[in-house]
Parts: structure tokens; sequence; C-alpha cells
């Protein structure tokens, strides 16, 4: 289970409900909502780019800190990915 919560400015908090509970503060700021978002909320946008991590790595292995776009460094197909689910999402 995913939850989101907003921390304060750009900064929120995953949380990965698994074998092991795991807690996430991630960045988000106004450019990456409107580079990744598909004009969806940031809640939604971490919502399922902890679906496609976890699709890959298990929660234990997600950074405990990171600003979004570090995401595609690590998987490169993240960009597109992350547009294709929220598109057709919507």
């Amino acid at each position: 289970m995913i939850s989101v919560k907003h921390s304060a400015g750009d900064e929120w908090v995953v949380s990965v409900k698994g074998a092991v509970a795991t807690e996430h503060r991630v960045r988000v700021t106004k450019a990456d909502l409107d580079r990744f978002s598909e004009r969806r909320s940031a809640e939604e946008l971490l919502e399922e780019s902890f679906r496609f991590l976890l699709e890959r790595e298990s929660n234990t292995s997600i950074l405990s800190s990171f600003d979004l776009p570090v995401i595609g460094r690590y998987f490169p197909e993240y960009e597109q990915e992350i547009h294709t689910r929220l598109h057709r999402n919507k």
C-alpha cells in the first residue's frame, strides 16, 4: 500500500507498507509537475511513480530521500512510462 502526504513546500512523504514498512521523502517541484504529471496532482504522480518503482525493486531498495527526476537516472524508461500511465488513467 502506498500513502502520500504533503510535508512542506516541495517536500512529500511517501509511505510504503510491504513486508517491511518504509518512508521516503520526495521533492516534487512545479517544474516536475509540469514535466511529468499529465495535469494530474502531485499525489497521483507520486503514487504512480512508486507503483513504477515497486515493479522494479523492493520498497527497501528505494532511496529514502530524492528529487523525483532522479528516478529517470536509474530507469531511463521512467519519463515515457509515467506519461503513458497517467494519460491512460485519466
